[in-house]
């Protein structure tokens, strides 16, 4: 019998690179990953989240309502900014995020994105991304979190639909997480919610990602304000 063999014309990825990111975006991370809770508080105060079904809603909101609207819109427009290789409009990208969050959530962003480049800087193969990495090494953009990550991912041939995917999922995670510490959800059901949330990431349309960043989210005003003592909280590990 003939013997076939298999060519496989694909580019290996910077193995360091690799393991470096896959850490950053673990959850488990002990320097820095962060998530904020968009009033996940308050809703389970208020009971508009109390069981499996109402979570997986509030986090199916958080990405219809939030992510497709500021970090989607960011990522897409890293990607491109970096394909035509634009570096002002890169740095203007990223000076710019925190106009769109709230102070602790801009402040956040900045450190944890500091703590990365920290991490990366010098696994750039990338001119146009060594660049941006420089100009966050000598203080002339901000380096926020999404747009660092954004950056390594490009770097490594990631395409944009498989990153936002896992910074995603990542965040989703850390959030359910911390359902576990102020709800008597079970760990099983969460597990299994959020493999359903797989059905979303996967029929999302990735190619027509708006231009316009907006920063209003429904469900965080209404809830927010309906219950002012109780701020939203950045947790980090």
């Amino acid at each position: 019998m003939e013997k076939r063999t298999i060519a496989i014309n694909m580019q290996k990825t910077n193995l360091k690179s690799l393991s470096r990111f896959m850490q950053i975006l673990d959850g488990s991370f002990p320097s820095g990953v962060f998530v904020h809770s968009f009033g996940l508080e308050p809703h389970i105060l208020k009971e508009k989240v109390k069981d499996i079904n109402s979570l997986k809603i509030y986090l199916e909101n958080l990405i219809i309502d939030q992510y497709s609207k500021i970090e989607f819109v960011y990522v897409k427009k890293v990607y491109e900014a970096l394909e035509k290789e634009k570096l002002t409009i890169l740095n203007k990208l990223d000076n710019e995020l925190g106009a769109y969050l709230t102070f602790e959530f801009a402040k956040a962003s900045r450190d944890i994105g500091q703590n990365y480049f920290v991490q990366i800087k010098n696994l750039a193969t990338k001119n146009i991304v060594k660049e941006y990495f420089s100009f966050i090494g000598n203080k002339s953009c901000v380096g926020n979190e999404i747009i660092v990550l954004s950056a390594m991912a490009f770097d490594m041939d990631i395409c944009l639909e498989d990153f936002i995917v896992m910074w995603t999922k990542k965040n989703l995670i850390n959030i359910a997480v911390t359902t576990l510490k102020i709800s008597r959800i079970k760990p099983s059901e969460i597990q299994k919610m959020l493999f359903e949330i797989d059905e979303i990431l996967e029929k999302f349309d990735y190619k027509n990602i708006e231009n316009k960043i907006t920063n209003f989210n429904p469900l965080f005003e209404e809830i927010i304000f309906s219950h002012k003592n109780l701020e939203p909280k950045m947790f980090t590990t």
